[in-house]
């Protein structure tokens, strides 16, 4: 499994567009109407992968098999959500259970389609959501740090909410805390406002090239390094193309690739990820792992016992594994390395395990 995105946003943004769009389903309903997705829909989507492909064919493998991203398409926010408005309680809790959160923002002007507020305001909307979660955390952490829960947290989990909590308060850049703690601190916290985040504008088809006044002003605001823009409605087109369909449309808009691949990389980068292989005769198969794992991390991956018995690591990086057609000839043209528990796994590497049963 790779990772586990959220779509979120104000209704009527095109989340169910795009959810039906990644995962090529007409799970999500997407309807002109708020509130028309109620219960959270999950799609699990493999992550095509050309570096796959060819191991696949390089050893000639019965079974492919992608890794993959869990996405789930989250009942529309609103205003005064953390107080229970529009379906508020639900959506916040289904938040909390994600890796990381797509915000999907209106960029688009539309007549046909309704819009809670008066006008489209990217800036405005997804301050909206960021303060229903602000107030979410907020209730939280008070909660956690009154006198009679706080003996079941750490002096770490205290301190940490307590940062948090002068942060919300105080109208502090939250995004500072990842600085000051631990990863897995902060991931244990469950705050929404610490979890990471893509922004996605939902442009219309003219938009799709150069953006438009809403994504100028978004971008001006919140920078280009963690936001997308695409058409929901584009890819959802996609979906009912051939292959050379979809490169030649994708060309006609001066598209350079697809959502879900853009989406993909964007996450991979924004959750420190990377790809391992492993390959043979019965299957190739991608693995999705932390950046900077160890090797015994990555052969967990596969199988608990995998970790707890290891005793060395076969490696090839994926070039090499390429060259020289496989495992054979790149052993002996010494490509392949024998690394111990101390190796960290590079994005690519093929490994073959070896461990105690």
């Amino acid at each position: 499994m790779g990772f586990k995105c959220g779509i979120v946003g104000l209704p009527n943004v095109g989340k169910s567009t795009l959810f039906n769009a990644l995962t090529n389903s007409s799970k999500a309903q997407a309807e002109n109407f708020p509130f028309c997705t109620i219960d959270p829909n999950l799609g699990i989507v493999p992550v095509n992968d050309d570096r796959l492909d060819n191991l696949t064919i390089i050893s000639n493998s019965k079974k492919k098999i992608y890794t993959s991203i869990s996405f789930v398409d989250i009942a529309g926010l609103v205003k005064g959500a953390s107080k229970g408005e529009g379906l508020g309680n639900k959506f916040l809790s289904h938040i909390r259970e994600v890796d990381a959160i797509i915000h999907m923002i209106r960029c688009f002007d539309s007549d046909d389609i309704q819009n809670v507020n008066a006008d489209i305001d990217p800036v405005r909307d997804l301050d909206i959501i960021q303060t229903e979660m602000k107030l979410a955390d907020l209730e939280s952490i008070q909660k956690r740090l009154d006198k009679k829960n706080k003996k079941n947290f750490s002096n770490d989990q205290i301190l940490l909410l307590e940062t948090a909590l002068d942060h919300i308060n105080n109208d502090k850049n939250i995004d500072e805390i990842h600085n000051l703690y631990e990863k897995k601190e902060i991931d244990s916290s469950g705050l929404l406002t610490l979890k990471p985040s893509l922004y996605v504008c939902n442009v219309d088809e003219d938009s799709i090239k150069k953006g438009n006044n809403h994504t100028e002003k978004f971008i001006k605001k919140y920078g280009e390094k963690d936001t997308i823009i695409i058409s929901a409605e584009i890819e959802n087109q996609l979906n009912s193309l051939n292959d050379q369909e979809k490169l030649n449309y994708m060309d006609m808009l001066g598209i350079k690739e697809a959502g879900l691949k853009t989406l993909t990389k964007k996450g991979y980068s924004l959750l420190d990820l990377e790809t391992f292989f492993t390959s043979g005769p019965e299957e190739s198969r991608a693995w999705t792992i932390k950046k900077k794992s160890l090797a015994p991390m990555a052969a967990g991956k596969i199988h608990s016992d995998f970790e707890k018995g290891f005793i060395k690591v076969e490696a090839i990086s994926y070039n090499d594994f390429v060259t020289n057609k496989g495992w054979l000839n790149s052993k002996n043209n010494g490509k392949m390395r024998l690394e111990g528990k101390d190796y960290i796994v590079k994005d690519g590497d093929v490994l073959n395990f070896r461990f105690n049963t």
